[in-house]
């Protein structure tokens, strides 16, 4: 009975979304108060139902119904409880409830916290946000129904991909899903305003800490998707530009962009149209993850659905939502005027350049992900397009970007000189130059690039701390916005980021070796024996567990238990690494097959700095949560006259 509960609260909440998609724009062109109204209730009662129906399939999952045919294939009576309620979402149609859900509550916190929208700016995002979901619960309901029945019911159900049970995985897709979705709403600001026909500071206002929010969810969906490959898949890696993990990065980038392009428009008024465009196609890029992933078209560890059918579907929503976001830009654009004016050295003329260089790296992994996929349409022909071509073609466009971030904020708005810049910001140079100089002759005087990059790393920690320490001596600590902090944060933790990413990935030592047990080796500095290998028992798994004593200078080390489980529903075998961490480096080990006759496969893997990919990506994510505590954007532009909100921005700059 709770799984039709479900399903007929997911009919009644597409009635809802079609209700809000319609009158709220009727509304809002002749004026008319209550049905510009109808679409704030609208909205709240459409997250209610929807949470209702993800709460029925979460109900089934817990209590192991498996008369619902998607309970059976995605879960086990054996499954631990955090796996039976993350296989919610693991899986096609539990995750497309999960993005609809989560569509629904930024439509509703748009309800809830838009008081300070003028009524018929809010009706009109409220209904671009109820068309949207429109298209994807019809798509629940025609295509992919987590609620259909089977029967007679399985004693037991298949149980989820072993890949998936694991905690990091558990909190990865709701935390990108927040991120993809969150661009629906810039999506829906943009088609609202070119509606109205009027893009100003106030506008840009109101769409900064949105945009914000899901950049930050988006920065921390990103960061823990590749913590659990690295630590899951055991090929000691950060990141493969996997194609679906290029569907992740594309919007982040294009968000990255729109944030500081919003800026320009709230501090100078220029930059509209550009700002506006940036907000279609940061969540037009968040679609095409979508259909990435549930299209066939790719084989991937991340993928969930194999069916053309939905493909097909999913497709034609995004060549709407794109095509018809960008024909309504096309008409309204050039109506939207052209601001202030601005030198090309200025505090404008860097974020541009900014812009420039992220659309441009969007543009680059777009190419390297699609190109095969339309060549193998086109031609039949299969290439393959990996990590040689993103990082001949991504990392050298990264060398300009990073050399400008920390110039940016030194550079007054409208007007500006580049040597005064440059002077406050030569001691972080020298520093940089000198750690690059280090990084080549102490570390490895072949990878000259890596140590080039080792440098830009530490320029952005460098540059950003300058920046905000000449504020303070300025005496603006206790008035310094919280906006500016939060930057000043988030670009050094990007130069966190980059320093582990370079060190891991060109300066790692590697390992791999057949050994039984009582066999030794030498590793990075380490001594290594292979002490046992022993069977261990799961909830729903059977394991090999490898005991590694690592010795330094004939002293003992530290003990690496990496295993090598099969769980015995899919007899599907996966590894489980095992990492010994100090924070300036990690050792990892994996388990790979073998046996007592032949030996085990043992990889060992010493990576320097691994922890401050993550650890930047946080320290990134933190910056914009601290912005977004900014009390002026959680209070927004004052809604009355343009003068009013012209002053407020002034006296913020």
């Amino acid at each position: 009975m709770i799984p039709e509960l479900g399903h007929f609260a997911l009919i009644l909440a597409l009635a809802v979304a079609l209700v809000q998609g319609t009158l709220p724009f009727v509304g809002a062109a002749k004026g008319d108060i209550r049905l510009m109204a109808l679409g704030r209730s609208a909205a709240l009662t459409q997250v209610l139902l929807i949470a209702l129906a993800f709460l029925a399939l979460m109900q089934a999952y817990v209590a192991s119904d498996f008369s619902v045919a998607n309970v059976v294939a995605n879960s086990h009576s054996a499954k631990p409880l955090l796996y039976k309620i993350s296989g919610v979402w693991g899986n096609h149609e539990g995750s497309m409830l999960l993005w609809s859900l989560i569509l629904a509550v930024f439509g509703a916190a748009v309800a809830v916290f838009g008081n300070n929208l003028p009524d018929s700016l809010r009706a009109r995002v409220l209904g671009v946000q109820a068309l949207i979901g429109v298209g994807f619960l019809a798509f629940i309901l025609f295509t992919s129904n987590p609620f259909e029945r089977v029967s007679p019911a399985p004693v037991d159900g298949n149980g989820l991909n072993p890949l998936l049970q694991d905690p990091g995985l558990a909190f990865h897709p709701p935390l990108l899903y927040l991120g993809y979705v969150g661009f629906s709403v810039t999506y829906a600001f943009a088609i609202a305003a070119l509606l109205e026909g009027r893009v100003d500071a106030a506008w840009a206002r109101w769409v900064r800490p949105w945009t914000l929010a899901a950049w930050c969810f988006l920065t921390c969906g990103i960061a823990l998707g590749s913590w659990w490959a690295y630590y899951i898949l055991g090929w000691g890696g950060f990141w493969f530009w996997d194609p679906v993990e290029n569907a992740s990065l594309m919007p982040w980038l294009a968000g990255t962009a729109l944030l500081h392009s919003a800026i320009v428009v709230e501090k100078r008024d220029a930059l509209k149209s550009w700002t506006v465009l940036l907000a279609v196609l940061a969540f037009s890029l968040s679609l095409l993850g979508t259909f990435l992933v549930r299209s066939g078209v790719l084989t991937s560890v991340h993928a969930f659905a194999q069916d053309p059918a939905r493909g097909i579907f999913i497709l034609g929503f995004l060549l709407l939502v794109t095509g018809g976001g960008l024909a309504l830009y096309a008409w309204q654009a050039p109506k939207l005027s052209g601001g202030g004016l601005f030198q090309p050295i200025s505090r404008e003329g860097a974020l541009i350049l900014n812009n420039l260089l992220l659309c441009t790296l969007a543009a680059t992994v777009l190419l390297g992900t699609l190109y095969p996929l339309f060549l193998d349409l086109l031609t039949g022909n299969k290439v393959s397009v990996g990590p040689p071509f993103f990082n001949a073609t991504f990392v050298p466009i990264c060398a300009p970007l990073f050399a400008a971030l920390c110039v940016g904020p030194f550079l007054n708005w409208k007007r500006a000189e580049l040597g005064p810049a440059l002077v406050r910001l030569r001691a972080a140079f020298a520093v940089s130059v000198i750690a690059a100089i280090v990084a080549a002759v102490a570390v490895d005087g072949r990878a000259t690039l890596a140590a080039v990059a080792f440098g830009f790393g530490v320029w952005l920690i460098l540059g950003s701390l300058v920046e905000f320490a000449g504020r303070v001596r300025r005496g603006r600590l206790r008035t310094l916005p919280r906006a500016t902090v939060g930057m000043t944060i988030s670009h050094a933790a990007l130069g966190v980021v980059v320093l582990g990413a370079v060190a891991t990935a060109s300066w790692n030592v590697e390992l791999i070796r057949t050994m039984k047990p009582g066999d030794s080796a030498e590793f990075a500095g380490f001594g290594v024996k292979l002490e046992s290998i022993v069977p261990g028992q799961g909830p729903n798994y059977i394991a090999e567990r490898a005991t590694l004593v690592l010795t330094r200078n004939g002293q003992p080390y530290t003990t690496l238990t990496p295993e090598r489980r099969l769980f015995t529903v899919q007899r599907r075998q996966i590894s489980e690494t095992s990492i010994h961490t100090n924070l300036l480096r990690d050792l990892y080990a994996t388990l790979g097959e073998g046996d007592a006759d032949k030996g085990w496969t043992i990889r060992l893997y010493w990576n320097p700095l691994a922890p401050w990919i993550w650890l930047g990506a946080g320290l990134c994510a933190l910056g914009g949560f601290v912005s977004l505590s900014d009390r002026r954007l959680r209070i927004g532009a004052p809604r009355g006259s343009k003068g009013r909100s012209r002053t407020a921005v002034q006296a913020a700059e």
